[in-house]
């Protein structure tokens, strides 16, 4: 599944971990900057999308509205950018894992 990074999250890391997550986007590629979470949501579950963020925001829709979209939220992240690659990086598996379950709709990552 592709992944949607959030406007809080560099416009680089969709092209970092494209080998990983091919297809996966910016929010600025569609338009989306400085717009509701609702358009956001909406838009990520009309095109197939999970959302990433290191806003809490969608992490609490994504508990409160259930997938589709999925929601993987990076939490505590106030970290560079190349950090925030090998946290997505080194728990690659794991994301897969959680795209791959129909029944789970958020999935936290933190770094260690």
């Amino acid at each position: 599944m592709k992944l949607l990074f959030d406007e809080n999250l560099s416009r680089r890391l969709p092209a970092r971990v494209a080998d990983l997550f091919p297809g996966s986007i910016h929010i600025s590629l569609p338009g989306l900057l400085e717009t509701d979470d609702a358009v956001v949501w909406k838009f990520a579950k009309e095109n197939g999308y999970a959302i990433i963020s290191a806003d809490m925001d969608f992490f609490e829709m994504g508990s409160r509205l259930g997938p589709p979209p999925k929601v993987i939220w990076l939490s505590r992240c106030n970290y560079p950018t190349s950090t925030a690659e090998r946290l997505i990086r080194s728990q690659a598996i794991r994301i897969a894992e959680f795209l791959d379950d129909a029944e789970r709709a958020v999935l936290i990552l933190r770094q260690q």
